[in-house]
């Protein structure tokens, strides 16, 4: 079992800065690819962005590259979502995943992640 915990979220106006972080339990945090999703008002959840369990390979949405970077410690169980350059669309739940994987790998699809956290809401103001 691992159980995700996010923190971070808030209120910033377009063009601010926040960054993410995902707590993890568990003591094969590293065995674990990790993602981020966000789910805003009235649509579905989409992918944000996952990092592998070494931290060696990265991949993200169109919409956020080049704006978010996702890196991880393995030592604190903690993944983080630094998000720059935000936008008014960017408001949105965000939710972050682990998928349990025995290759350093990434998943982007809902269904290969395994657990799931609360969720954070982010809010972008014009």
């Amino acid at each position: 079992q691992v159980q995700l915990v996010e923190s971070g979220g808030g209120l910033v106006q377009a063009g601010g800065s926040l960054r993410l972080s995902c707590a993890a339990s568990g003591r094969t945090f590293s065995s674990y690819a990790m993602g981020w999703f966000r789910q805003a008002p009235g649509k579905e959840r989409k992918f944000v962005g996952a990092i592998s369990w070494s931290g060696g390979s990265t991949y993200y949405a169109d919409s956020v590259k080049g704006r978010f970077t996702i890196s991880r410690d393995n030592a604190k169980n903690t993944v983080y979502l630094q998000m720059n350059s935000l936008k008014p669309e960017d408001t949105a739940v965000y939710y972050c995943a682990a998928s349990y994987s025995l290759y350093d790998s990434i998943a982007t699809m809902e269904n290969e992640y395994d657990y799931w956290g609360q969720g954070t809401q982010v809010t972008v103001s014009s």
